[in-house]
């Protein structure tokens, strides 16, 4: 398709404004007196709009983009219910887990488990997290991302790879959590700009030039199957989306995982000023993922009336890119690479925080703090170094590897929600019931998979969680003696929310019923 001189001057000025706003939220005058606070959690004063702009921009990255804009093509507006899903769950991480990690005044969420359960607990986890965000997040990011580059400019891949690693390491590095998150302000204004601009153009199409709401009407018309958001058995993508489970089944164990207890997500919560800000933010998010499927499914539904001669769903978003405008395209390719680099400087933050705060300072506490936030940028740096090593290895000849190694962390995840949510609000949990949980989730996924393929992955979650649950339940009572000494103190938690989160919670459940109800 390629890019016109006025998109690479858009891309230009997008770059060095991304780079400059970085540099000035980062400086001080006394670059040793950075503390890790400051470094990790941007000094604990992060406000609330900040918040939920960087939330939402972690969240999003170019594969997302390109691959739900795809399965709007394939599947329709069903997709949708892992956007829409995530902002219920943001409002009930808001309301009952955040009082609780901002009380306990954590970094990380290996922290808490510490803190719950014992060292050894929060030493595992911590490798584990490490590990998938290197290995999965991290790599998956960088290479899905240059292969976006590819398709949409014919940028050689190799070069791509290496392009957006030293952008990321220019904007984040050096500031910490409060560049990425400053500069994610601007990131999710590029995004949301974008994203509405390529659903005008696509809606316009399909309504042949009379507008977006008339192309709309005229998409509901052409395509009504591509508006079901309950999918039946007969459907041919129950599979992926496997009907009310997707309101009452493992949608909810996945959201729970990624919003409530990922410290890729959770670490802007934690940086906020005070409670109250911190949930004004995650709401402020929330908000956002409700507009995403305009954003990327419905340019994916319109691309499936446009372009119903393409090979392959994915290729549905470039496409669609390719009729926009000279300077257009330029806006919205800009959009994409800033869901990739903020999504990367992110990572990197994260990863960084959990080697030197979970990791490196047990066993060296009596440096100076300085010392720590070196320590962490070199992580980070180190971190970025593998992924793209490690990129097409892992990646780059098989496209079910990427899919193995998203199976492979589901694998896990139910195991991770039962011990956090059973650590949060269950006094008799203990050290032994979490490992339990730990255990019992790859192995009852793994059973599960080879004794039960025909039950959707979505199910089979679901089906982990319970058993690990009972799992963890009963090794807590088989080798503790009641209430754990390091159980949540739930009657000191102020579970409370203002009046302005209150509306805005009755707001989104009823936008979300009135959506499911007209789209049943």
């Amino acid at each position: 398709m390629g890019l016109a001189g006025i998109d690479y001057v858009i891309l230009a000025i997008y770059g060095v404004a991304l780079v400059a706003l970085a540099t000035w939220v980062s400086r001080r005058p006394d670059e040793s007196g950075r503390d890790t606070s400051d470094y990790f959690l941007a000094g604990r004063a992060l406000p609330w709009w900040a918040i939920g702009a960087s939330l939402i921009a972690a969240n999003i990255s170019a594969e997302q983009v390109i691959g739900m804009s795809g399965s709007g093509y394939a599947i329709g507006l069903a997709i949708a219910s892992y956007e829409w899903m995530a902002a219920i769950t943001l409002v009930i991480v808001g309301k009952y887990f955040l009082p609780i990690f901002i009380r306990q005044r954590i970094y990380t969420m290996p922290q808490f488990l510490e803190l719950r359960y014992d060292a050894s607990v929060r030493t595992v986890m911590a490798v584990f997290w490490l590990g998938v965000f290197t290995l999965i997040n991290l790599t998956s990011i960088l290479w899905l991302g240059a292969l976006t580059i590819e398709t949409v400019t014919g940028f050689d891949l190799l070069h791509g790879l290496l392009a957006l690693a030293a952008f990321a390491l220019l904007y984040s590095l050096y500031g910490g959590l409060r560049a990425v998150a400053m500069t994610d302000i601007v990131q999710v204004v590029m995004l949301v700009f974008g994203g509405l601009l390529i659903a005008w153009i696509s809606l316009d199409a399909v309504g042949g030039g009379r507008g977006a709401v008339a192309g709309f009407g005229t998409l509901i018309d052409v395509a009504p199957q591509k508006f079901d958001m309950i999918l039946s058995r007969d459907n041919p993508d129950y599979q992926y989306l496997p009907g009310l489970s997707v309101l009452l089944g493992g949608l909810w164990i996945m959201n729970l995982s990624y919003w409530g207890f990922n410290q890729y997500i959770i670490q802007r919560a934690l940086a906020a000023k005070s409670i109250r800000e911190a949930q004004k933010g995650v709401l402020f998010a929330a908000f956002l993922k409700l507009l995403m499927p305009l954003m990327v499914v419905i340019p994916g539904i319109a691309a499936f009336v446009l372009l119903p001669q393409i090979e392959r769903p994915d290729a549905a978003y470039p496409t669609l890119l390719a009729m926009a405008p000279d300077g257009a395209r330029g806006l919205i390719f800009a959009a994409l690479i800033a869901a990739i680099v903020s999504s990367l400087g992110s990572m990197m933050n994260s990863i960084a925080t959990i080697f030197t705060l979970d990791l490196y300072r047990p066993f060296a506490p009596e440096r100076p703090e300085h010392h720590y936030v070196v320590v962490g940028r070199i992580v980070a740096a180190s971190a970025l170094a593998v992924a793209v090593l490690a990129a097409r290895p892992l990646l780059g000849d098989a496209e079910q590897a990427f899919q193995w190694l998203q199976e492979f962390t589901g694998f896990f995840t139910p195991g991770v929600v039962t011990l956090f949510l059973l650590g949060l609000f269950w006094k008799r949990a203990n050290a032994a019931g979490a490992f339990a949980a730990a255990i019992g989730s790859a192995a009852f996924s793994l059973a599960f998979k080879v004794s039960l393929p025909q039950v959707p992955f979505m199910d089979r979650v679901g089906l982990v969680f319970l058993a690990c649950m009972v799992l963890a339940v009963a090794t807590s009572l088989a080798t503790g003696k009641g209430a754990s000494s390091k159980a949540v103190d739930l009657a000191g938690t102020d579970f409370g929310t203002s009046r302005g989160f209150n509306l805005g919670s009755a707001a989104i459940a009823a936008i979300l019923t009135f959506l499911y109800w007209y789209w049943w």
